[in-house]
């Protein structure tokens, strides 16, 4: 197979950056998952049909616990004071931990509930729904925080530590770094191995959700192998390990201000041998694994909190008359009712097909959970911005709720991967191997033309590429009668997607590579064909159920689901047309003037990076911090 690495005009930094991403993400898969088969023009039907459902057991046992958590998050919780005082109370913990909520996932036989990944988000989108410091908190701890013991933990460390973060103690994952972000694989926190098989640990961490209140963490660190390189490898440290030192709790946030991330010192801690978790330089494949769990959980908590937006926002409209009239009669809020009807069916039927893959083990899902995360993150930040407009003023005052869900939302679209880089990641990672299939044919075409085996794959691509013929339509043949014209549309919309990316492959060349403008779009084209398949499984499921006696609930929920195809389909048809016609040279020219006069300011008029390379390190202005709130404990605290 060819190397995009080596393609004439790749430029060497690109080069560094392909390298640096294949040894993050290691080899390819043995099965392509549903998204990569998008992106060559196939529909694998038996990815997403039926629409995966849940052990009628397990489900029971949710229902329980859901009827339970939310007469409690409705009546008892103290959303409002979490989010004023920005800070959980103990007691929430110690509730939580109690009902079960903590500890869905753990095993029973550790003293968990033993649910499934669909359960326990279902759990995630109830909590969102009514305080979202809460749902972060508990999804930091199961989803990643502890997730890793779960996943990678021998049986000794399972019995170690699965039973405190089931009943007893918080857990928190330490990735980022002041200088390590999206870029998982940069880490400078390093750790080596002594001759006892200990480790000596140091470095720092930024953005430890509640790191100040764990009883135990995962802690990534680069480690020198015998062979030279450095590698990421995990480790389980407590708190009270010497030379761990948690100085800064937590800092005043827009949203989600009850959570607390943590800043944490590593000076030469001793972690004993047995505290490795995985393998030695395979903490990266542990970090990747969680962020899939992660970025799931991350969605389930916005799709409850979109869920109440969009409730409360039609009942505003329908109950607040202007002008002699209730403003639900006015088009342009049926529009925005209708908007966040199809959005809301749309991300709850992707986060459930989603977890759904992740229950029964897909191998190959990372790009699948990357557009759940990407796709429920914007969706419901527009949700929640239509339920804004539509209750004006009022939804502006912190008593009401929607204040509160705007401000906790918007932090989706930047943890668990920018939205901005997972849009290249989308578009990289799902169309890797058919961008060096198609550089395979072109290179051996230069020697080879002339074999049959040759041939009979370049032709068609060449019919492609530079006749406009574009491949046959993918059959979807699974769905209920009625939704046969939706699904003919789907098909025909992958097959010119599968087109699109080759003419923008053939068209931007080896500088598609670095072309993130042109690889937004292919990456957001396939996020809203995603979308699609999976709204179309789960009205598919739906209309089986309930036949055409589903009642009203069941009646909204089909005229959403078809909305929602129409308007996938408008922004799927911009998104190709935008590649052709746009207006990305004058936004580059725009962009390097304004860099241009930037380059000209006083950097002590603005907060510049603590760690920037640049020489403008430590020459940027200190934010004024006097009136934000302080935490006990705190110590030498910088921004």
């Amino acid at each position: 197979m060819a190397d995009l690495k080596n393609m004439k005009g790749v430029s060497e930094k690109d080069r560094k950056t392909l390298e640096e991403a294949e040894a993050l993400l290691g080899p390819e898969p043995d099965e392509m998952g549903f998204i990569k088969n998008v992106f060559w023009g196939r529909f694998q039907e038996d990815m997403v049909f039926p629409y995966p459902e849940v052990s009628a057991d397990e489900t029971a046992r949710c229902d329980q616990l859901l009827a339970e958590l939310e007469d409690y998050m409705r009546n008892e919780h103290p959303s409002i004071e979490i989010d004023q005082n920005e800070e959980i109370p103990e007691w929430v913990v110690k509730r939580l931990f109690d009902m079960g909520a903590l500890g869905c996932t753990v095993p029973e036989e550790f003293g968990g509930l033993g649910f499934g990944i669909t359960s326990y988000n279902r759990v995630l989108e109830m909590i969102g729904k009514y305080c979202g410091s809460t749902a972060v908190m508990v999804s930091a701890h199961q989803s990643i925080g502890c997730k890793a013991i779960m996943l990678f933990g021998t049986d000794e460390q399972k019995k170690r530590w699965l039973p405190i973060v089931a009943r007893e103690k918080l857990s928190a994952f330490c990735l980022s770094e002041p200088n390590v972000g999206c870029d998982a694989g940069g880490q400078e926190t390093h750790c080596e191995k002594n001759e006892d098989g200990s480790f000596t640990l140091n470095g720092e961490k930024k953005w430890s959700t509640s790191g100040a209140l764990a009883g135990i963490f995962t802690v990534m660190s680069k480690q020198t192998m015998p062979d030279g390189k450095e590698k990421v490898t995990a480790l389980v440290c407590t708190p009270d390990m010497p030379g761990i030192d948690i100085f800064q709790k937590n800092r005043s946030k827009c949203g989600i201000r009850g959570t607390w991330q943590a800043r944490i010192k590593l000076e030469d801690v001793k972690v004993p041998a047995e505290n490795l978790l995985h393998k030695e330089g395979k903490g990266l494949n542990v970090a990747l694994t969680c962020l899939n769990y992660g970025r799931c959980t991350l969605s389930a908590g916005m799709t409850g909190g979109a869920k109440r937006a969009y409730d409360q926002g039609v009942k505003w409209a329908q109950t607040r008359y202007q002008f002699g009239d209730p403003l639900s009669d006015k088009q342009l809020v049926k529009e925005r009712i209708a908007h966040m009807a199809a959005l809301v069916y749309a991300m709850d039927a992707m986060l459930y097909m989603t977890t759904g893959m992740l229950d029964r083990g897909d191998k190959d899902i990372m790009v699948e959970t990357a557009i759940c995360k990407v796709f429920c993150s914007e969706m419901g930040w527009q949700v929640v911005n239509d339920a804004m407009q539509i209750m004006g003023g009022e939804s502006y005052i912190t008593a009401n709720e929607i204040e509160r869900i705007f401000r906790d939302s918007r932090i989706n679209t930047i943890v668990e991967g920018s939205n901005d880089l997972m849009w290249s990641f989308i578009f990289g990672y799902g169309g890797k191997q058919l961008g060096e299939w198609m550089l395979d044919l072109r290179e051996a075409a230069k020697t080879q033309f002339w074999k049959p085996s040759l041939l009979k794959q370049a032709i068609p691509l060449g019919m492609e590429v530079f006749l406009g013929i574009r491949k046959k339509a993918p059959e979807i043949s699974k769905v209920h009668p009625q939704l046969r014209p939706y699904a003919d549309r789907l098909s025909r919309l992958i097959s010119e997607f599968t087109y699109q990316f080759k003419q923008m492959s053939k068209k931007h060349d080896a500088a598609m590579l670095s072309r993130q403008v042109p690889q937004s779009r292919l990456a957001l084209a396939v996020i809203q064909l995603h979308a699609w398949a999976c709204t179309l499984s789960k009205l598919d499921a739906d209309m089986r159920k309930h036949g055409d006696n589903g009642g009203v609930e069941f009646a909204r929920d089909k005229a959403a689901a078809l909305y929602f195809f129409d308007l996938a389909e408008l922004e799927i048809e911009k998104y190709f047309r935008d590649g052709y016609r746009n207006a990305d040279d004058t936004m580059m020219a725009s962009a390097e003037a304004a860099m241009a006069y930037s380059d000209t300011q006083d950097a002590g008029l603005f907060i510049i990076p603590e760690r920037t390379p640049t020489d403008l390190r430590g020459k940027g202005r200190q934010p004024r911090d006097e009136a934000v709130k302080k935490f006990p404990g705190d110590k030498h605290v910088h921004s």
